[in-house]
């Protein structure tokens, strides 16, 4: 580890902090239905949706028609992105004659794209036309994230509202995010990345010769609107297979910066918004302070990891000063490696700018074990709020039992009702991902899959369903995905991942509104301070240790120990 490299470090998370209340300002007027300095122009665009489609925005829907409309809208989403595939050869806009996509393949696609997981079982230069990837994966990318914020506001209603029967209206949610928040951003953005040097266009692929009189064929295309919304909406599915390795879609240190900042900036952001509602800021830095612990300490035990070399080419000879190099670019270091790899599994993102594959064990455990604490440390756009707040209720029950009194939090009493809820929101990730990794080592169709024997195959297997549960989409690229037990299993595993964890929390959401607000007293417990933050924290990891541990134990941990013992996998 280096100065200059903890100083990059240290800018980075320096920024996402400033600008957390000033974007979490906007986005709650924007949620509210206020006025913004966006209102004037698009504010007729917005009526004129809500009189195309009927909804009426000021309809304040219960939790069970809010979760309704979001499940249709999705399932709707799932099939017309389906579509798109398998009549991909037949459609405009596909310059290389790219085929139909297979029908498992197409349906693992459609609901890792409608889910915000975008878990890639292909590469995307050589899979998917200009018109699936601009009509299909980027149009789900704007939808997934705008229901992310949608779902996170309607549980933050939960909190702030008293007697209310209902938690908003999903429709008006859902407009009033795309196209307040995300488009905005995301012509900014784009702007941004073709300025960088990202391509934006619809030409052929060009042949090029190499200096040895190769031929080599260079792919191009609309990147940079999909790279934005892309990294802005937590989304990570790269228009390339090497995603943001690919120096077409992260070409330069600045870009490289501005995509991180991307990936964090919202749901750091809808930490303030968690605050403003409840009428208390300090609420949102407390939720925040909390993923900050977590995330700087898995910066730290990654670039450390990742800067003290292989010691097994150590022991050859190799000189470890630069670190391990290994599926890394040049161009960002370990520092900036370990850095983005944390911020992408921190958040549900998923894009990566090296291959988690070839991280030392205990650096690949790290962006693992991100995504088995339930991906809470800042998470998806919206995702990570809600479920760090569902862990804040736990934390909250537990500080009740230890005092005898029922717990409260933001001025909510918590019951049974809602314990059991967010209880059953928590454990049904560890349900699929432990369940579909024991299936899968056991059985020929999934031991076919991973690439190396012994603890880093396990890690393969695990991390895949980690992922797809988590709604992140990285992968240990060692793993053969695309065959069809993979394509079905992390299908299911990425649809229970995302709206099995959602219907409880609405309910939760449904159930706190409905309640009266409860006074302070001297009985209640601060949830702004200290000693809430480190009982919050504590719970998130103890909750994700003692679920993954003996998991963990037979993957990472293994192969960290079999190389310290100098045998390589």
């Amino acid at each position: 580890m280096t100065v200059n490299g903890w100083i990059q470090i240290l800018i980075f998370i320096a920024i996402v902090v400033a600008l957390a209340r000033p974007i979490g300002g906007y986005l709650d007027r924007v949620l509210e239905g206020e006025r913004t300095f966006l209102s004037p122009v698009l504010g007729p665009i917005e009526r004129g949706f809500y009189w195309l489609s009927g909804v009426k925005p000021t309809e304040n829907q219960s939790w069970w028609a809010y979760c309704g409309g979001m499940l249709i809208f999705h399932l709707f989403g799932f099939a017309l992105l389906y579509g798109l595939q398998r009549l991909q050869g037949m459609l405009p806009f596909n310059p290389q004659d790219m085929a139909a996509v297979a029908p498992d393949l197409a349906a693992n696609t459609a609901m890792s794209f409608a889910t915000n997981t975008n878990w890639q079982n292909y590469g995307g230069e050589s899979t998917m036309s200009y018109l699936v990837q601009m009509a299909g994966l980027t149009v789900q990318n704007f939808t997934s994230a705008a229901t992310g914020i949608a779902l996170a506001a309607a549980l933050v209603r939960g909190f702030a509202r008293a007697e209310s029967r209902g938690i908003g209206n999903f429709w008006a949610d859902l407009v009033r995010v795309t196209l307040y928040v995300l488009l905005p951003m995301c012509i900014v953005l784009t702007l941004f990345y073709v300025w960088q040097g990202v391509p934006q266009n619809l030409s052929p692929y060009v042949e090029a010769t190499t200096l040895e009189g190769g031929k080599q064929v260079i792919a191009q295309g609309p990147v940079a609107s999909q790279l934005a919304i892309k990294m802005l909406g937590t989304n990570g599915g790269g228009f390339f297979n090497a995603n943001s390795a690919h120096p077409y879609e992260n070409p330069t240190a600045l870009s490289n910066l501005v995509q991180m900042l991307s990936i964090l900036v919202l749901g750091a952001a809808m930490t303030n918004v968690f605050g403003r509602r409840v009428g208390d800021e300090r609420q949102g830095w407390a939720i925040l302070a909390a993923m900050g612990v977590l995330f700087v300490v898995g910066v730290f035990i990654t670039y450390w990891a990742e800067a003290g070399g292989n010691p097994l080419l150590t022991a050859l000879g190799v000189d470890p000063s630069a670190g391990n190099m290994e599926g890394k670019e040049v161009r960002f270091g370990e520092a900036l490696s370990a850095l983005f790899a944390v911020v992408t599994t921190a958040a549900s993102c998923g894009a990566v700018n090296a291959m988690h594959d070839s991280f030392m064990p205990l650096g690949g455990a790290v962006p693992l074990a991100n995504m088995l604490l339930g991906e809470v440390i800042v998470g998806g756009v919206g995702a990570g709020l809600y479920g760090m707040l569902l862990f804040a209720i736990v934390s909250v029950f537990v500080a009740g039992l230890m005092v005898g009194r029922t717990p409260e939090y933001v001025g909510k009493k918590i019951e049974a009702r809602e314990v059991k809820m967010t209880m059953l929101a928590i454990l049904c990730l560890p349900l699929v991902v432990l369940g579909f990794t024991a299936l899968a080592t056991v059985i020929p169709a999934g031991l076919a899959g991973p690439a190396n024997a012994g603890p880093h195959g396990f890690s393969e297997i695990f991390y895949a369903y980690t992922s797809g549960a988590a709604n992140n989409g990285s992968a240990f690229g060692g793993l053969t995905g695309n065959t069809m037990f993979y394509n079905s299993t992390l299908a299911i595993t990425m649809a229970v991942g995302r709206f099995a964890m959602i219907v409880p929390m609405l309910a939760v959401a449904g159930s706190l509104a409905a309640k009266r607000k409860t006074a302070v007293s001297v009985g209640t417990f601060p949830t702004h301070g200290g000693l809430f933050i480190g009982l919050l924290v504590g719970v998130v990891v103890i909750v994700g240790g003692l679920t993954y541990f003996p998991a963990l134990a037979l993957g990472p941990i293994a192969e960290h120990l079999a190389m310290l013992n100098g045998t390589m996998f």
